[in-house]
């Protein structure tokens, strides 16, 4: 057994890949499970694919997050359409040093979360990883897997290489940041054009993108749009990124991005935190985002008619 108690909120594909790992390695994780509960309970987490293959059959799983209690710990997973339920589900797990990771995608988390529960707590993690859910606690791991994870406020402290630690333990790459926010728009190159871009032409995949000119052409364009955002803020990312963002993207094969899943089946998409609210921090800072204003119109709006 390791170091922290940890709750996992939100067992889609992320969360229960990492909660999986870290119970796998001997975490003491407890999952909240708010569907799927007698799947899970039956059957474990499994995680298959070529480089994963893993079954955690005692899942610690409960249907309250009252029912786990307070943790050291709290990854958090949902989707940041649903950081409303946030409100409810993170009091009860909740001691005075608990650490809020979230491993959401885009912007806005943790200012979500330390603004209704104290920025002192709050870490955020990047997941660079290709992953399916199939059903409740079955998920497919495609490729990648690693995390990069840093502080809120301030460079990284004492408990962020503890929480690293904890992750390595179960054969996680866990990369500490000094810069926590430089590195999402680090992401957001890549997910913001590439998730988009997927939904916007139709329901394609990364492949298609790469194939065709002009959509490729247009997912670049995106890219370096994005690269000039950042350092309007003051993130200095390198002029080299694009490209090897596209190098990446050429490995995945046919790979539709987990936002496309969310939308070929009817979820909410994640329009304000991964497009919206990068937009509105680069335009506040003075500088035109033309091709991302587009993006987001389109997304926004198809979004709108399925609500």
């Amino acid at each position: 057994m390791t170091g922290f108690r940890i709750a996992v909120v939100g067992t889609g594909a992320i969360g229960s890949f990492y909660g999986g790992k870290l119970a796998h390695g001997g975490s003491d994780v407890h999952f909240l499970l708010r569907r799927g509960f007698g799947k899970v309970k039956r059957s474990g987490i499994r995680i298959r694919g070529k480089k994963e293959n893993f079954h955690v059959a005692r899942v610690q799983g409960y249907k309250t997050a009252a029912a786990i209690g307070p943790c050291d710990l709290v990854l958090i997973a949902l989707k940041a359409t649903n950081n409303e339920t946030l409100l409810q589900l993170i009091p009860p797990l909740l001691h005075q040093r608990t650490i809020l990771l979230t491993l959401q995608n885009g912007l806005g988390n943790e200012d979500f979360l330390a603004q209704h529960f104290g920025a002192d707590r709050v870490m955020g993690g990047l997941c660079f990883i290709c992953l399916n859910r199939i059903s409740p606690g079955l998920i497919e791991h495609l490729d990648y897997g690693h995390l990069a994870i840093g502080e809120f406020i301030g460079p990284p402290k004492s408990r962020t290489h503890a929480v690293a630690r904890e992750f390595y333990q179960s054969s996680v790459v866990c990369r500490v940041v000094d810069n926590l926010m430089e590195e999402r728009w680090r992401k957001l190159v890549w997910n913001i054009p590439f998730n988009g871009l997927t939904i916007a032409a139709g329901g394609i995949t990364t492949e298609d993108i790469l194939r065709d000119g002009s959509l490729h052409s247009a997912a670049l364009a995106l890219m370096n749009e994005i690269i000039e955002g950042a350092k309007s803020l003051g993130y200095n990312l390198p002029g080299d990124v694009a490209v090897e963002y596209m190098k990446r993207t050429e490995t995945m094969g046919a790979y539709k991005p987990s936002t496309l899943l969310d939308f070929e089946a009817g979820r909410a998409l994640e329009v304000e935190a991964i497009w919206g609210e990068p937009l509105r921090r680069a335009q506040a800072s003075g500088i035109a985002m033309p091709r991302l204003q587009l993006l987001y119109a389109l997304l926004k709006s198809l979004n709108a008619r399925r609500e």
